[in-house]
């Protein structure tokens, strides 16, 4: 591969126990997940004094997954915006077209996601649904279950799956944590990390086996104070490159300020972390999705599958989401000036707004 000289550089900060200091909300990325993350340790993040159960409900926060290998796509997340609770579950079989997904929405919030993730978990359950996840940073490892029921308009869906944070070319998969200003005493916080993964998968009353050596998984968490009106989009994806490398990425483009400093975007290398400078994501003229920095980083084009949209409005909030399913062409730059190629590359791109 070419080798190019790499012109953007981040600075990564020794490990703090939270992101909240003095209650002043730190800006910052750092390569190990936080002690405890409470963003109601700020003080008065609004200019206007609030009592704590008013700051707590604008208080956003969601843990999210993708795994795949060479057939199954699969997609999931537990969310909190307080005015409602979001479950939502997609599976794609790339050699069938199989389609399975699963959007459970209840008013008012309840879920309260683990401030830590070194031996938290959290779950969703009903009538023919159960969805959780265990962080448990401690074991190195993130698990995860899931089992929807069968209906007359969907088929049955089980996995039990691992993360296995201890694997990667220096003996650990590095994960990313940063905390993003949106003003001087309101932020978000994300951690990112990817790596093999191990387990089962049943779908259409057939098992399958998540091979370590096959299968890999992106886990995320993010908390913050986000606007009243938020606009975010995300891009990420898995695969092996043509040195059987497993390599990873996750994009982000939000409202965040000094993207340049700081930002939540990232890829890996068999366990090894370079982090990238901001991109802008926009749609082209035959709806692809068009990624770029302005650093010669990332430059990606992104070819969407069949779309899945939700939309909900209420009396006191909106949200809009369109997700879709597709593959990456393109290149990336890793942090040691190594272009890497991508040839129809799995993954998934996604749009959000919410007024809430």
């Amino acid at each position: 591969m070419l080798e190019f000289k790499i012109v953007y550089t981040r600075e990564i900060q020794a490990p703090r126990p939270t992101p909240v200091e003095n209650g002043m909300p730190l800006q910052g990325t750092w390569t190990r997940a936080f002690e405890e993350v409470d963003l109601l340790d700020i003080h008065r993040p609004y200019p206007v004094p609030m009592p704590r159960g008013i700051r707590d409900f604008r208080i956003k926060e969601w843990e999210t997954f993708i795994i795949q290998d060479d057939r199954f796509f699969l997609q999931a997340r537990l969310c909190n915006l307080k005015f409602f609770r979001d479950a939502h579950v997609f599976m794609y079989d790339r050699e069938t077209n199989e389609r399975i997904e699963f959007r459970k929405l209840i008013p008012g919030g309840g879920w309260r996601l683990p401030r830590g993730l070194h031996n938290a978990s959290v779950d969703s359950r009903s009538y023919g649904f159960f969805f959780r996840i265990h962080s448990w940073l401690d074991t190195e490892s993130i698990v995860l279950e899931l089992n929807i029921k069968r209906t007359r308009r969907r088929p049955a869906l089980t996995a039990h799956a691992k993360f296995d944070l201890s694997l990667g070319a220096a003996g650990k998969a590095l994960p990313m944590a940063v905390n993003l200003l949106f003003s001087e005493r309101r932020s978000m916080y994300a951690y990112k990390v990817m790596t093999a993964v191990s387990g089962d998968l049943i779908s259409g009353g057939k098992h399958f086996h998540l091979h370590p050596a096959k299968t890999s998984g992106l886990f995320s968490d993010f908390k913050g104070f986000y606007p009243y009106r938020m606009r975010s989009t995300w891009c990420a994806g898995l695969g092996f490159d043509e040195k059987n490398r497993r390599f990873g990425f996750a994009l982000g483009e939000n409202q965040a300020k000094e993207a340049f400093k700081n930002n939540e975007n990232a890829l890996w290398i068999d366990g090894k972390l370079t982090l990238l400078p901001p991109v802008k994501i926009t749609r082209g003229p035959e709806e692809d999705w068009i990624i770029q920095d302005m650093e010669g980083m990332v430059d990606l084009v992104f070819t969407p599958g069949e779309p899945s949209r939700n939309i909900e409005n209420f009396l006191f909030f909106s949200s809009d989401n369109e997700r879709a399913p597709g593959y990456f062409n393109g290149h990336f730059l890793s942090s040691e000036g190594e272009e890497l190629t991508m040839r129809n590359v799995w993954g998934t791109c996604e749009k959000l707004y919410l007024r809430v």
